[in-house]
């Protein structure tokens, strides 16, 4: 185990530093520098190594977080990352976009701050990268099965690294121009650079897996064609239908989903937002020379087509999408921010209702809400309100009541919130159907196709994964869900037990 007395010496929480938020609103970079090795180890140090240890019951990918403690405390972080490689195929994603469900469930949280799992993991990827470390894992030998999985999430590469590992022939197909998903157009980049989705991807293809990208299936391709043409297929293109907001004023122009905003921006930020400003090279998509003052003037062309730059931002939802929605308005020069949510603010702690070892729902200020802007509970949006043009001017928004019928606005109780761009972040409903009679997948009362726990669908060699079978949920949940259906396919093509690991069943709904 780690330190004995660890958690008895090492009684803080030492987290890496964030940058500056003057320095972090100019550029594109990750928020949070680099961690020090020698404070990982320390944090580390602090794991009990506990007889039954919750952690793995938090995590959904069973990651052996106590093992890996033990090593990156004893200097072994080599050993440490095949630990940590040995259940998680991409523990850089999830240790920058998962909210760490292994650090609430942590025993050392009952009376002192949790051990800083996330960052350890971070760290160890990191270390990873820098020294060589994370290799190509071709297969020894070809099984002569081929699988096409559609959709390149969290959830569609990890399915494609473990099947492929396995030495069946993989091809991911994606609708978008770059593999990721999400990962590459979801998730801002001061979150999740996107040079570590590149180095994955360009792993996996030294692997083997093959990737399509620009190929929608159902209209490139049909899906009766594709199941035609592969001995297996996975269904993993995620939970993308937007929850939607019909309320007077909706057609106005001006008002986005927020998938559109992120996407339009990701889809123009310089490739590698980590590397100098002062490298000319750096810049080979539309590139990002205008300074943020430039924008906020008028004096440059926004790059991205839905642009904050000056304007009064409204964000309706107070999940981890609105806040990328905040930050994102910040980096574009938004006039101002405003973060809408129609509930109460939660409680900055535990709640006899969310006990140890249930992951909570507290109150955060996230490195979005650090850098500006204001933020409004029990707020509910009646109205939006526009001009003559058309274009959006304002919301008016009521305080939230409860009632036997759920949450309604109170009346007489409006006020008008001026906005120039309002964008509506309140979740997902559900995977796009499929629009073809001859590959029909049922979607079940969430909204999710329906599968077996087996992740098996009614159509003989077709699985789903991830939120496409899960509903809106965790990165931590998808990657888990496509190694699990990895290990369903692979026992499907073999006709007999996978050598995969299954660390879930679909049925398991456990902090989704």
């Amino acid at each position: 185990m780690a330190d004995p007395r660890g958690f008895l010496t090492v009684r803080e929480r030492e987290l890496a530093p964030k940058r500056p938020v003057s320095l972090r609103l100019m550029d594109w970079r990750e928020v949070v520098d680099p961690a020090d090795p020698k404070v990982v180890a320390k944090q580390a140090s602090r794991c009990m190594d506990c007889g039954v240890a919750f952690c793995h019951q938090g995590c959904p990918l069973g990651n052996l977080i106590p093992e890996w403690n033990d090593l990156t405390w004893r200097g072994r972080e080599r050993e440490a990352l095949d630990r940590l490689h040995a259940t998680n195929n991409f523990p850089e994603f999830t240790g920058r976009a998962c909210p760490a469900p292994c650090e609430s469930a942590c025993v050392l949280g009952i009376n002192q701050p949790a051990v800083t799992i996330k960052q350890i993991e971070n760290s160890l990827i990191d270390q990873g990268f820098d020294n060589g470390w994370v290799v190509p894992q071709p297969p020894e030998r070809l099984s002569g099965k081929t699988v096409a999985v559609v959709g390149s999430g969290p959830a569609g590469l990890a399915a494609a690294q473990q099947l492929t590992r396995a030495g069946h022939t993989v091809a991911v197909y994606e609708r978008d121009e770059q593999p990721g998903g999400l990962l590459t157009f979801g998730i801002p980049s001061f979150k999740l650079e996107k040079s570590l989705v590149e180095r994955r991807i360009a792993q996996m293809k030294q692997e083997g897996t093959r990737f399509r990208t620009g190929v929608e299936i159902g209209r490139d391709m049909s899906w009766a064609e594709l199941r035609r043409r592969y001995d297996a297929v996975i269904v993993a293109t995620g939970a993308t239908v937007p929850r939607p907001l019909a309320l007077p004023g909706r057609e106005l122009d001006g008002v986005h989903y927020a998938m559109e905003y992120l996407t339009a921006q990701n889809r123009t930020e310089p490739r590698d937002a980590s590397r100098s400003e002062a490298d000319p090279g750096h810049l080979d998509k539309l590139g990002d020379r205008a300074s943020l003052p430039e924008l906020a003037e008028g004096r440059a062309t926004p790059q991205s087509p839905i642009n904050a730059a000056g304007k009064h931002v409204v964000v309706i939802g107070g999940g981890d999408t609105g806040a990328d929605c905040v930050g994102t308005a910040h980096r574009q020069g938004a006039k101002s921010v405003t973060n809408l949510a129609i509930g109460k603010q939660p409680s900055a702690t535990r709640t006899d209702a969310q006990p140890w070892p249930v992951h909570p729902i507290l109150f955060e200020v996230s490195s979005s809400h650090e850098e500006g802007g204001e933020r409004h509970y029990l707020a509910s949006t009646v109205e939006f309100v526009g001009d003559e043009s058309g274009r959006v001017t304002g919301l008016r928004v009521a305080e939230t009541g409860f009632t036997e019928r759920g949450r309604e606005p109170i009346a007489g109780t409006e006020r008008l919130i001026e906005a120039d761009l309002v964008l509506i972040a309140m979740g997902f409903t559900g995977p796009e159907t499929v629009e073809d009679q001859t590959f029909v997948l049922p979607t079940d009362r969430r909204g999710a196709f329906e599968r077996t726990a087996e992740y098996a669908t009614a159509l003989p060699g077709v699985f789903v994964a991830g939120d496409a079978g899960r509903g809106q949920s965790l990165i931590v949940w998808a990657i888990a869900e496509g190694r699990a259906a990895a290990s369903a396919v692979d026992t499907y093509l073999n006709g007999a037990p996978s050598v995969l690991p299954s660390p879930v069943r679909a049925t398991d709904r456990a902090f989704a």
